[in-house]
């Protein structure tokens, strides 16, 4: 009778509009000092122990390099090279933006993030296309989820914490998923396309489709940077996120420009004339071109390191072979060009290292800076408070006496999983999605495994039911985001998101009861997760 008071205080304390962060701490003090054995010090050494877990010091990585990269201007990058790509598909528009928010869900690991990103852009294309803002709204509203589905995810790196199973095997978990529910939407809207007949793109040619892939290349790479860091054993999950906030940083300052001193300055100028652009890419691709092939001969374990014959081999062949092949220069004409990519090179890295201090500490920096450590502090606010709340929970043993309770009820893996989804379905209706993981993992994780529902599929289910969360009402997040960037009423976005949330539901129906989608990449890869009860 004593626990029924843990979930009295809390809900109490919700329904009375006390922020959930201050309901789950409080409840749990307030249970602690009254009804429990356990001595009041815990709660001092478990919010130590939860500012000390090293698997969160990711999630304000994360959330930096998801703030240079919305502001940088790589959504529209993004966004050019989806509609390049799916443009000329019936629907073409709204197929695009599912496919950027995809894109950018691999780089941000936030679905509101993603939402504002792709959202603010998209939409408005979308408009003056023809599609009408309720089907455009719908579209991202949904699309937007797949932030915390698709790889490197903060709600992932959440589960992680909350239950000790590795977050590497939690990221490859997310790939398929997240594939799967892309296409499944891309399906849905190009069905209603046909009926609709709704508008398509020109064919826009594969120099479009080239130009488009070459100026999101650097963005992108960001994808490669995490996973490949991570899978390749160069960092682990939080290195790798500290890595991402680093190189997010530099590519909005000074590769893209679209923020900081150097707003407005371009790499090549009118006086540098076709021989310096020329030249400019020749060295630029040589050097890519080197490093790409180098890796993939250390990945084969053909050379050890990067810096080998082959490097200078690839260089050496790349400088030669694209301005007499791409560009059409004769031999003669060689010195010239590379005189000139030299000087471009040169004045832009004057530039750089002129300008490299002023921009860290340009107002446009600071701002990136200011929004990132305010929804950190947050988000890290809530999750200390729910570490608290589990400690509670698992001290007084409630999971385990559920467990019992549901075994003895004759409850196997089929029936428990429908009762999660029923359980997070409600609750992510009300309720964060960090916060909620927090309070249901540590309760249910426990009985999965003694169900025998293997931790990563069980986690992958989770997060699949905080993205239908965000996108039904009352507490929506992304109801109320696209709301907002729309001026839409928040009824007109549940409504324009309606038909979106039941592909959802059926992707949900799948994940829950196909575990190989989970499963197969990170066993696959990694091996089984082992967890020591």
């Amino acid at each position: 009778m004593e626990t029924a008071f843990l979930f009295i205080f809390v809900f109490g304390f919700l329904f009375l509009g006390v922020p959930i962060a201050v309901s789950l701490g409080l409840s749990a003090v307030l249970y602690i000092a009254l009804f429990s054995h356990d001595s009041m010090s815990s709660v001092a050494v478990q919010l130590f122990n939860a500012s000390q877990n090293f698997t969160l010091l990711a999630i304000p990585f994360f959330i930096l390099a998801s703030s240079f990269m919305s502001t940088g201007g790589v959504a529209r990058r993004i966004i050019r090279f989806s509609i390049a790509t799916v443009g000329s598909i019936r629907g073409g528009l709204a197929i695009a933006a599912v496919f950027a928010c995809m894109m950018f869900a691999a780089l941000s690991g936030s679905s509101p993030a993603t939402v504002v990103a792709i959202g603010t852009i998209a939409i408005a294309g979308m408009r003056q296309a023809g599609y009408t803002k309720d089907f455009a709204a719908g579209v991202i509203a949904n699309a937007g989820t797949l932030g915390i589905l698709i790889p490197p995810s903060i709600v992932m790196v959440v589960y992680a914490a909350a239950t000790n199973v590795s977050v590497g095997r939690m990221f490859l978990a997310g790939v398929i998923p997240g594939i799967l529910a892309g296409l499944m939407l891309m399906t849905a809207i190009y069905i209603m396309a046909r009926v609709k007949n709704l508008p398509a793109q020109p064919w826009p040619g594969f120099k479009e489709i080239w130009g488009a892939l070459a100026e999101a290349a650097v963005g992108l790479f960001l994808m490669v940077i995490i996973l490949g860091g991570i899978y390749g054993g160069i960092f682990t999950p939080t290195e790798a996120a500290a890595v991402a906030a680093v190189y997010a940083c530099l590519i909005a300052l000074f590769v893209y420009r679209d923020m900081g001193p150097l707003t407005g300055i371009a790499w090549i100028e009118e006086s540098d004339g076709a021989l310096g652009l020329t030249g400019f890419k020749s060295y630029l691709y040589s050097i890519v071109a080197a490093f790409a092939v180098s890796g993939l001969l250390a990945a084969f374990e053909v050379t050890a390191s990067f810096w080998t014959l082959w490097f200078w081999v690839v260089v050496a062949a790349v400088m030669v072979a694209y301005p007499m092949l791409r560009a059409g220069l004769s031999p003669a004409q060689l010195p010239e060009t590379y005189a000139r990519g030299a000087a471009a090179w040169g004045r832009n890295l004057g530039v750089i290292v002129l300008k490299f201090f002023p921009a860290l500490f340009h107002a446009d920096t600071k701002k990136v800076f200011s929004d990132s450590a305010k929804t950190t502090i947050m988000l890290m606010f809530i999750i200390v408070n729910a570490l608290l709340f589990a400690h509670t929970l698992t001290a007084e043993q409630i999971p385990q006496v559920i467990t019992d309770w549901m075994v003895e009820a004759g409850f196997n893996w089929f029936t428990f999983l429908i009762a999660v989804n029923i359980l997070l379905l409600i609750g992510g209706q009300f309720m964060e999605p960090s916060g909620l993981l927090l309070i249901v993992a540590p309760v249910v994780f426990p009985i999965g495994m003694e169900l025998g529902v293997d931790p990563i599929h069980l986690g992958i289910i989770m997060v699949v039911n905080m993205e239908i969360g965000m996108i039904t009402p009352p507490i929506g997040l992304n109801l109320f985001v696209t709301s907002g960037i729309t001026g839409m009423s928040l009824v007109q976005v549940v409504k324009a998101a309606a038909p979106f949330v039941l592909v959802l539901l059926l992707f949900l129906v799948l994940v829950t009861y196909v575990p190989i989608l989970s499963t197969w990449l990170p066993y696959s890869l990694m091996g089984p997760e082992i967890v020591i009860q």
